[in-house]
C-alpha cells in the first residue's frame, strides 16, 4: 500500500504524461547518512519525471495531512504513511526532487540477519473465501478503497463501495443493508467517525472498523476498534474476524 500511495503521488505529478520507474535494489550504508545508519538495506525507489517540488515544499512533503493535491483530492497521509513505515522498520524515507525534473522517493529498508523460522512466518494465515456477508467499504481515494476492496472480496464478503460517509448514509437510505462497515477516517466533509454515530442511530449493532494512517488519532474514539494503514490481507481478515465473532 506504501508503494500504491508513492505510484498514485508520481501519477499525479505527471498530467501530462511522464515515466514512472519503480526499482529495488541493495544497498550497504558504510558511514551514518543524516538519519540512516550504518547497515545494509533494500531501497525501493519510486522515481517519476512530473513538476517536482520546491524547496519548501519538499521540507513538508513528509508531514502527516500536508498535501499540495487541493480540497478533497489527497488526504496528505500517503508520503507521511510511507515514512511511518520506514521509521518503524528501523529505516527511512528520503526524497530528491526538482521543479520541471521530477522526484525521486527512496524507502530503506533494513535487511534483518535473523533466520526466519517457516512456522512462525504467518501468525494468521490468510484463507480466502472463509468469510461471508456484506461489508460497506467508505473511503474517498480510489487506490486505497480499490485494493482495499480487492482484499475483502478475496476473504469472501459481498463488498459495497463508498467515496464518502454522505455517500454511504445515501446507499444505506436506499436499502442497502451491511453487515460490517469499513471506513476511513479522515475524509472530506463528514468523517469515518461521524459516519458511525449517523449510522448506529438505526443500527446499533453494526460491527465497525475504523481504518487509518498511522499518525491519525485525533476525532476516533478509544471503543472503536482501529486499523493502521498499512496493513495486510491477513491483518484486515483478523481484525474482522474478531469483530463478527464478538457480536
Amino acid at each position: 500500500m506504501a508503494l500504491l500511495n508513492l505510484g498514485v503521488n508520481a501519477r499525479d505529478a505527471m498530467p501530462d504524461g511522464g515515466t514512472l520507474r519503480i526499482s529495488a535494489t541493495r544497498e550497504s550504508v558504510r558511514n551514518p547518512r543524516g538519519i540512516l545508519k550504518p547497515g545494509h538495506y533494500v531501497r525501493l525507489s519510486v522515481a517519476d519525471t512530473g513538476l517536482g517540488m520546491d524547496e519548501a515544499t519538499l521540507a513538508r512533503a513528509a508531514e502527516p495531512f500536508f498535501s499540495t493535491k487541493g480540497v478533497g483530492k489527497g488526504t496528505g497521509l500517503g508520503l507521511s504513511m510511507a515514512h511511518g513505515l520506514a521509521a518503524q522498520l528501523g529505516g527511512a524515507l528520503t526524497i530528491q526532487s526538482r521543479q520541471g525534473v521530477g522526484t525521486n522517493i527512496d524507502l530503506w529498508l533494513p535487511i534483518s540477519a535473523a533466520v526466519v523460522d517457516d512456522g512462525a512466518v504467518a501468525q494468521h494465515p490468510f484463507k480466502p473465501g472463509k468469510a461471508s456477508g456484506v461489508v460497506l467499504l467508505v473511503d474517498d481515494e480510489e487506490v486505497v478503497r480499490a485494493s482495499t476492496a480487492d482484499m475483502l472480496e478475496e476473504l469472501g464478503y459481498v463488498v459495497r463501495s463508498a467515496v464518502s460517509g454522505e455517500e454511504a448514509l445515501k446507499q444505506v437510505g436506499e436499502g442497502l443493508d451491511p453487515d460490517l462497515l469499513v471506513t476511513d477516517h479522515p475524509m472530506p466533509g463528514m468523517t469515518g467517525v461521524d459516519l458511525v454515530r449517523a449510522l448506529r442511530k438505526t443500527k446499533p449493532n453494526l460491527p465497525v472498523l475504523i481504518v487509518s494512517g498511522y499518525a491519525e488519532t485525533e476525532g476516533i474514539a478509544p471503543n472503536l476498534p482501529r486499523l493502521t494503514k498499512p496493513f495486510r490481507s491477513a491483518e484486515l481478515g483478523a481484525s474482522l474476524a474478531t469483530l463478527t465473532a464478538s457480536r
